[in-house]
């Protein structure tokens, strides 16, 4: 290990079929000081199956945490107490990392704690369905960080002597969000690639299509919004709050009208309903 050397996180349940593209992105990568934490969350021997795809290396290591369905968190959390590394970063069993994620991202971090990429989402055929968060390279601030990446948060890498934390236990969903809100306690600024290198994987067999997971996703988005309110973040950077409370306020109205834009337009993306509404909310608060 090196003061280089970044540690990947992937927690692993139900993962047989899209695990060895997790795996094999980072053995693409350009970065080759990392290492990689699968934990098992379904009792699954995921370094015998590695294996039989001939996925062997001596920067993989494994952990289980006992139990079958414990959770992604409780997964997370048993890697990140564990580790050494001075860098973190975190990878679905089901995403990909593309080839040069890891060397820009350790080149960020010499100067931003916490780097985070535009997305390329997919379907589970790794099928482009949009962009999300493309642009120029650019530092962002807490308040500005959803308008920008309004997708997922689980593509961040961050420097652990700089800031870090764990996953909420009590959360169902946002809990990659709620990790965030936690680093920046302490880190003011998000450095973000704006070119792609996260792939985002919308499998068709996730807990997102689950029974219940919209009733979950918008009681946890607002847990977070109440606890905004009420100051439960002392974040470094001003302004994070307003910003992040205007986010979660827009998403839970766009929860609200989205079984009706469903209807009107079969297969539409949550995310393609939610960003007109934040880039409504952008131009009139601009123009104010």
């Amino acid at each position: 290990m090196t003061d280089k050397t970044v540690a990947v996180v992937i927690p692993a349940y139900k993962a047989e079929g899209f695990i060895a593209e997790a795996v094999g992105s980072l053995r693409k990568q350009t970065h080759t000081d990392w290492e990689v934490w699968v934990v098992t969350d379904d009792g699954e021997d995921y370094e015998e199956l590695l294996g039989h795809a001939g996925l062997v290396d001596k920067r993989f290591r494994f952990l289980s945490t006992g139990r079958v369905g414990a959770g992604a968190s409780r997964a997370r959390n048993l890697a990140l107490d564990r580790i050494e590394a001075p860098y973190v970063a975190i990878l679905d069993a089901d995403d990909r990392m593309k080839p040069q994620k890891l060397e820009l991202a350790v080149a960020a971090l010499a100067e931003q704690p916490i780097v985070a990429s535009a997305l390329d989402v997919m379907n589970d055929r790794y099928d482009r369905l949009r962009l999300v968060g493309v642009g120029p390279d650019r530092v962002l601030t807490p308040g500005a960080y959803k308008f920008v990446n309004l997708s997922m948060d689980s593509m961040i890498v961050w420097d652990r002597r700089r800031c870090d934390a764990r996953y909420d236990l009590g959360l169902s969903n946002m809990t990659d969000l709620e990790l965030l809100m936690q680093l920046w306690r302490s880190a003011e600024t998000v450095h973000q690639l704006g070119t792609p290198q996260h792939d985002y994987v919308k499998v068709s067999t996730s807990m997102s299509n689950g029974a219940g997971f919209t009733e979950k996703m918008i009681a946890s988005k607002k847990a977070l919004l109440q606890r905004l309110e009420t100051g439960a973040y002392r974040f470094a950077a001003p302004g994070a709050a307003e910003g992040l409370i205007a986010f979660l306020g827009l998403s839970l109205a766009a929860e609200a009208a989205y079984p009706m834009a469903l209807d009107e337009r079969p297969g539409l993306l949550f995310e393609d309903h939610l960003e007109p509404m934040l880039r409504a909310y952008e131009a009139r608060v601009k123009l104010d």
